[in-house]
């Protein structure tokens, strides 16, 4: 029985899956291990010098990204959206504008979007 388990783990076709299998695990362990690193809050939010980064909207309020990310808003529209909502989404490139913080679209007169999630608290 031992005989027969050593040849058949000595075969190359089953060292090479067995191999292949172990790599991709531990590539596949490795990488949700840097990810855990990049996001150490919960808010789904990392500064990195200066500049946000907002990688999940509907847990960030509207107090957390108030004037640090870039928003858009039509403009034959009074609203303006964060880029990942989806009425941004729908709007025509040729009509939107983009805005490099919350107060900027503020100062031009738009309100923010009741159906973005980012702006709920």
């Amino acid at each position: 029985m031992l005989q027969k388990l050593k040849s058949f783990l000595l075969d190359d076709v089953v060292f090479y899956t067995i191999l292949l299998v172990g790599v991709a695990l531990v590539a596949f362990l490795l990488g949700r291990q840097s990810i855990n690193e990049l996001a150490p809050n919960q808010a789904g939010v990392q500064i990195i010098q200066n500049t946000a980064l907002v990688t999940d909207t509907e847990s960030v309020s509207s107090e957390t990204i108030e004037g640090v990310v870039a928003v858009v808003a039509s403009r034959s529209g009074t609203k303006y959206h964060l880029q990942t909502c989806p009425g941004a989404k729908q709007i025509k490139e040729a009509n939107k504008i983009t805005f490099s913080s919350i107060e900027e679209a503020k100062a031009a007169g738009y309100t923010a979007a009741a159906n973005c999630k980012g702006f709920q608290e």
